[in-house]
């Protein structure tokens, strides 16, 4: 909205309905906001220092009420419920910023309908602040080089619905693992489900009650072998190893000790299942989020190598007859999925222990987390001015195994 004068153009005015989030359990209604803050989320294309540039040049302005001529404001100066930003009106003239990390999602072809349909189809939960999908294996979540479709890219382009913004990633899952990935509709619920997601890791070394934490994350898992004892709690730090001679890496658990970095790694597990031809099903609920945490846990810790990991459990794989010769197995592979693909190459149907090379069985099964759309809904609407997230309702999500995987566990229980 321009002013009578072309040399200035207007901010929307601050509107308190955001939240701030405190140590990941904490949401409140902010009454203020710095106008350092407040220019700097309204006009996300111009750079930070050409926004510090403006402030020192004294180019940032108000209009106190009743009053026709402007304020001068500094970066620390506060806003209240209402109050208006003038900016010259030069800084509409900068482009947005270029995203160097879209994935080439330019370069690729819109999506098919059935390609969109099929997106939807594994939708499991939707509301105003979040969406919860049922990943499947052999998708990856995020892009990267040589990686042609990735879930956070698709569902850019299949789940807006009817909301301007795209919904974003809260947290990861590997390629391979499949289950319920949870994303972000809006803004304000991704800086909420960012921080239960780091604080629930942040903190895991204190807490180790899962029936007190606000998140829990649920794993199913089938493993070679069983573990010594039926449940337990694993704490073995996590660190980053290089192999091949630079030209890929592992995560190892990692002595104390030594003076190799390391990150703090802690799994619940219990044995829920098991079979008289030596497999074990687990479920696992990791206490903090480290790359690859449960299936390092499970093979150097448990001496249970996840099934289909062959990245951490080559050896075992090798021992129980689990492998084909590689060249044979894919051109067997190609020859049966040709009929049974699904849109972007996937394959849910192949992989189950019955077959000579089966895949990575490990699926998020359950989260349990705080409902946020309702806490953000009082806190926005000012019926409440905070919310403690560990005292509102809980979500409790569920996601059925893949087709191969659901295989393994009739077999293994038949």
């Amino acid at each position: 909205m321009l002013m009578a004068s072309s040399k200035w153009f207007t901010l929307p005015p601050f509107i308190p309905t955001l939240v701030n989030v405190k140590n990941g359990n904490q949401i409140s209604s902010p009454s203020s906001i710095t106008a350092l803050k407040w220019v700097t989320r309204c006009c996300p294309n111009i750079p930070k220092t050409l926004v510090h540039k403006l402030f020192r040049l004294r180019q940032v302005r108000t209009q106190p009420p009743n009053l026709t001529s402007f304020k001068r404001l500094s970066p620390k100066d506060t806003l209240n419920s209402g109050d208006l930003i003038f900016l010259p009106h030069s800084v509409q003239q900068i482009p947005p910023p270029t995203h160097k990390h879209k994935h080439h999602s330019h370069s690729l072809p819109p999506l098919t309908d059935k390609q969109i349909n099929f997106i939807r189809t594994l939708l499991i939960y939707k509301d105003p602040a979040l969406l919860v999908l049922n990943k499947p294996p052999g998708l990856p979540v995020q892009g990267g080089i040589n990686i042609k479709h990735s879930l956070d890219v698709l569902a850019a382009a299949s789940l807006n619905y009817d909301y301007s913004e795209p919904p974003r990633l809260v947290h990861r899952l590997d390629r391979d693992c499949s289950g319920i990935l949870v994303m972000a509709r809006t803004h304000t619920s991704a800086t909420i489900l960012h921080s239960i997601f780091r604080d629930k890791t942040s903190t895991a070394s204190h807490h180790i009650d899962t029936d007190k934490t606000i998140l829990q994350r649920r794993y199913w898992a089938m493993v070679i072998g069983c573990p010594r004892r039926p449940r337990g709690l694993i704490t073995a730090s996590l660190g980053k190893v290089v192999v091949d001679n630079g030209k890929s890496d592992r995560i190892t658990v990692v002595d104390k000790s030594t003076l190799m970095s390391s990150q703090h790694a802690v799994t619940e597990y219990k044995v829920i299942g098991s079979s008289s031809n030596g497999y074990t099903w687990l479920e696992l609920s990791p206490l903090t989020g480290r790359k690859h945490q449960l299936r390092v846990h499970c093979a150097e810790v448990l001496g249970t190598p996840i099934v289909g990991d062959y990245k951490y459990g080559w050896q075992a794989h090798k021992k129980w007859g689990l492998f084909e010769d590689e060249e044979d197995s894919s051109k067997e592979i190609l020859k049966e999925e040709a009929e049974t693909l699904l849109p972007f190459g996937l394959n849910m149907k192949k992989g189950s222990i019955c077959e000579k090379r089966p895949r990575l069985h490990l699926h998020c099964k359950q989260i349990v987390l705080p409902n946020i759309c309702e806490s953000l809904q009082n806190v926005e609407s000012g019926s409440s001015r905070s919310c403690d997230l560990s005292e509102v309702e809980s979500l409790e999500l569920v996601a059925a195994l893949p087709l191969y995987m659901q295989t393994s566990w009739e077999f293994t229980n038949s």
